[in-house]
């Protein structure tokens, strides 16, 4: 995809900006920074940026549309070509490229980079968000703090160079009237960001568990308010299927409400899930939500991708991970765990060792699951494990909602764990170099 005709004749003023991403997400929060980086520096020749997309797990479909629609983008290839181009070089509209140019790292796999640079002959520079892999064969690095380049092999620290966080803005760049409008709240009201996943392994476990949360808080709190992102892979049907106790065996297991999908027929209203006591769980499916999430207060998290994200805003959260009912009822889950221990004869035995070895390592001392505690190596945030309830991990919001200094020191810490602002302009500036 070209917006306009490109012109293939020799230019020997001009360069080929060739950025690899993957997921929506990098897409949002590191490419849009870049780009307008690149066209707003001061110096250098007239560019030519392409965006080439490698296949993503959490990808919607639609990151090549989000990528061409950046005024600053030149032509953008989507992710279902990327490996024939690594194979054969060419691109699937044939594109051209100058003499010059650079390869820019902004999601997916490190070795990427090395092979396009490889292929196109331009020097390849990598966003390295915590470590910088192919050190030998990469050009530069742009490092979001210290810690990657004490990571770094002593021979090569020289390609280092601290840039800071390009996330580190977004959380202040969001329109709060728009998202309260949409959500019907003022300015004032609390809100509480629910993620109970989005593969459907969690998803059976985090949307009765949420929900539970939720309609626990209500009575409690009625003036606190509720919000599920749904992931961009996840129709909200779909979502709401994991509340039924037919489908979904864990809404017993966790005392699950009975809840009802809300489709308002007025143009512009959010859908909800609604439980008997009025509590509403408003689903917001723009994506990436990271506007929304920043707004919240505090948020309610599986472990995983989302502790990450949720880190990188300097957003709080609990991290939720149910080890003795994720032991204990591993059955109701698919995979081969679930297949032995329904054999006749050894069924039962393999289930009791299986259940053993599964809680000894969900319930392990000293190991962490959500990203902010594994990069700190310490407890930032709040895991709970064990056996959990809408009751106990309510208690645990309720204290942090009561307490916002808590709030604001968990906030703090999490932000610290990043690096500063400002990664845009030097990632720029290291660019623009490596060409000059």
């Amino acid at each position: 995809m070209v917006k306009a005709a490109t012109d293939s004749a020799i230019d020997d003023s001009a360069i080929d900006i060739v950025i690899l991403s993957n997921g929506p997400g990098e897409i949002s929060t590191w490419v849009k920074p870049i780009v307008q980086a690149l066209k707003a520096h001061p110096t250098g020749p007239r560019q030519r940026i392409s965006v080439l997309l490698s296949p993503c797990p959490h990808a919607s479909g639609n990151e090549h549309v989000t990528a061409l629609s950046y005024p600053e983008v030149d032509r953008v290839q989507a992710a279902v070509h990327f490996f024939r181009f690594l194979l054969t070089g060419q691109t699937a509209n044939g594109w051209d490229w100058y003499e010059r140019g650079v390869v820019v790292f902004l999601g997916g796999d490190q070795l990427y980079p090395v092979l396009v640079g490889k292929r196109l002959g331009y020097p390849p520079v990598i966003y390295a968000e915590w470590e910088g892999r192919w050190q030998s064969w990469v050009h530069a690095y742009g490092a979001m703090q210290s810690r990657v380049v004490e990571k770094a092999n002593p021979k090569y620290r020289d390609k280092f160079t601290i840039v800071g966080d390009l996330m580190a803005d977004v959380s202040g760049s969001q329109d709060r009237t728009a998202i309260e409008s949409r959500l019907g709240i003022g300015p004032e009201a609390e809100l509480v960001g629910l993620m109970p996943g989005s593969k459907p392994l969690k998803l059976k476990m985090g949307v009765p568990l949420v929900s539970a949360i939720a309609t626990y808080l209500h009575p409690i709190r009625p003036n606190l308010h509720f919000v599920i992102p749904v992931a961009p892979t996840l129709d909200i049907k779909a979502l709401a299927s994991y509340t039924d106790p037919v489908q979904n065996s864990f809404v017993r297991v966790f005392d699950g409400p009975r809840l009802e999908l809300i489709i308002p027929s007025e143009s512009g209203l959010l859908p909800y899930l609604q439980t008997d006591n009025g509590t509403r769980m408003y689903l917001w499916k723009p994506f990436p939500a990271f506007d929304l999430l920043s707004r919240c207060q505090l948020c309610i998290t599986t472990a995983g991708a989302n502790t990450a994200q949720l880190g990188a805003l300097a957003v709080p959260m609990i991290v939720l991970l149910p080890a003795r009912q994720i032991a204990q009822e591993f059955d109701y889950l698919d995979g081969l765990p679930s297949l032995v221990s329904k054999l006749p004869g050894i069924g039962p035995a393999a289930r009791s060792l299986i259940n053993g070895v599964v809680l000894r390592v969900l319930m392990r001392q000293g190991k962490y699951f959500s990203w902010p505690n594994i990069w700190a190596q310490r407890a930032i945030v709040p895991e709970l494990l064990d056996h959990l309830s809408g009751e106990s991990v309510g208690n645990r919001v309720l204290d942090y909602l009561e307490h916002p200094e808590r709030l604001r020191q968990v906030s703090d810490q999490l932000r610290q764990l990043r690096g500063p602002s400002g990664a845009a302009e030097k990632m720029a500036d290291l660019i623009m170099e490596a060409v000059s």
